[in-house]
Formats: structure tokens, sequence, C-alpha cells
């Protein structure tokens, strides 16, 4: 093993969950297996071919002071907040939406039959920015970038490989998030900043990655946190696999999470309580 490698230091594979209005989901971050990766909040996955597992959606709820990131596999969500701004996110569409100080919207499925499938992202905000207006990044499928090498295909959705960058910025933790699909074999192998902190989740087929005793299998969805290093290695099984590669700089301040807010201090969190009980959102 190369010694820039980063190797895997933990493997877990999320809690199940529900959220919204019974919508059924794994948490890969942000549960007792898997602790928040800071400045990763939380990453859910849900995968259903079931109405019933996803049908009730997301109805209206508020945020403060972090960012959503909405990536869809399969099916359509239909976004809504009070500030006006609404749209759908179909497959391979991503939605990286800054709460900031607050709103309250809505995720409901464009769908009533069929396979719905995607990943949700909390990431936090630094506290300067906590309280700045709510904006949003959305692009769509085709706006986003893919390289290919030697059976690997990567769509760009932040970060840069090979000199081509994806559509998203998010300059205040450097976010790199890929989604990845390997043929039989085939090696992944991406060079991180050594300043972040970064973790794989495999969501389908099998792979291994560098470990401090030699590889490590992946099988399943898999949450495989990356250590200390540079290099980021993903070998796929007999099967191919896919499996997205999350990365970012820690923000290293205090977190004060409740509900749909996360903020630095209690008083900052009491008050987003007030502000919304007020209608202030």
């Amino acid at each position: 093993m190369r010694a820039t490698e980063r190797q895997i230091l933990s493997l877990s594979h999320g809690e199940a969950t529900s959220d919204g209005d019974g919508v059924r989901m794994i948490r890969l971050v942000g549960s007792q297996a898997q602790p928040p990766l800071d400045p990763f909040l939380m990453l859910d996955f849900f995968g259903s071919e079931r109405a019933s597992d996803y049908l009730g959606g997301f109805p209206d709820h508020p945020h403060r002071g972090f960012e959503t990131v909405t990536y869809m596999l399969a099916g359509k969500m239909r976004h809504f907040d009070n500030h006006g701004h609404s749209g759908v996110i179909e497959a391979g569409d991503v939605q990286w939406m800054k709460a900031g100080r607050g709103l309250i919207h809505s995720e409901m499925p464009e769908q009533t039959e069929g396979l719905m499938r995607g990943f949700q992202l909390w990431i936090n905000l630094p506290s300067a920015e906590k309280m700045a207006a709510p904006a949003y990044q959305e692009f769509k499928a085709a706006q986003i970038p893919e390289v290919s090498c030697a059976g690997a295909t990567v769509k760009l959705i932040a970060g840069a490989a090979d000199g081509v960058e994806g559509p998203v910025r998010a300059p205040h933790v450097d976010a790199v998030y890929f989604d990845i699909a390997l043929a039989p074999g085939a090696v992944f192998a991406h060079d991180l900043p050594e300043t972040h902190q970064g973790f794989f989740a495999l969501y389908e087929g099998e792979a291994e990655a560098p470990g401090a005793r030699g590889p490590v299998a992946l099988r399943g969805l898999t949450l495989a946190t990356l250590g200390p290093g540079r290099t980021a290695r993903l070998t796929a099984g007999a099967n191919g696999a896919k499996a997205l590669l999350l990365a970012a700089r820690p923000l290293r301040e205090p977190v004060a999470w409740s509900g749909p807010f996360v903020m630095t201090t209690r008083e900052e969190l009491r008050q987003a309580y007030a502000d919304y009980q007020a209608g202030e959102f």
C-alpha cells in the first residue's frame, strides 16, 4: 500500500429510520452507528419501489443554519418553499440548498408508483454564514460533467478531477461530491486535500479499499470512513460497484443542533425556535 493512501477507519451499514410523513430510509451518517463527521451532519439513503415507503414525502418543515443536498438516482421529487422557490428534482439531478437564516419548505414525490431512490446530505455552515440569505444551486443531470478512465466513470457534482470541475460551489468547506460507477475489477483513485475528512458510501455492488491490515471488503449499503492521507482508492468486485465519495474541510466549530436547526450556541438555537414560532422565517 502506498504511504499516502487513505485507509478505511471504520465501516457501518446505517440505521433504518423514517422522517417526514413516514418516508423510510437508511441513515448512514448522523446516527449512533456513525455520528456526524465534521462538517457532514447527516446522510440518508432512500430507495424503494413501494409507494407506501415514500408517498407521504416531507411536508412543510423549517431549516436554519446548514445546507441540504438532495441527489436523486431514480424518481421525482417536487420542492417548494415559503419564499416562492419551487422545482422538480429528477433522476441524476442535484439540489444544493443553503438554508441560512431560515426557510420553510416541502419535498413531495411527483409519482404514485415506481422506484424512488437517492440521497440527502446535511452539511454544516460556519457560524459566520448561518444567518445568510437562503440560496440554491440546482443542476439537471445533463449539467453535471463526467470523466471516465479504465472502467471508472465519475459524475462530478462538486470538486474537480482530470481538469474537469463540478458545477456546485461550496468554498466554506471546499466540498467534494462524486458519484462513482466502476466496471468489474475497475479501480478509482483520487487525491483529496490532506486537510479534508471524507468517506465512501457504497450503494451498489461490492468493492474493497485499503485498510491498516490489507484490503477491506465493502458489501451492500456501506459507509466507509477514510483516515488521513491523500489518495482515496476503491476497487470494484466481480459485479462492479457504485459509490459516492464525499469529502470536505472540517469547520471545527461548536455545534448546537436540535431537530431542523443547527447553530453554534444554545442561545442561537433558542432564538431559532422563537423566530420560527413568531413567523419570521
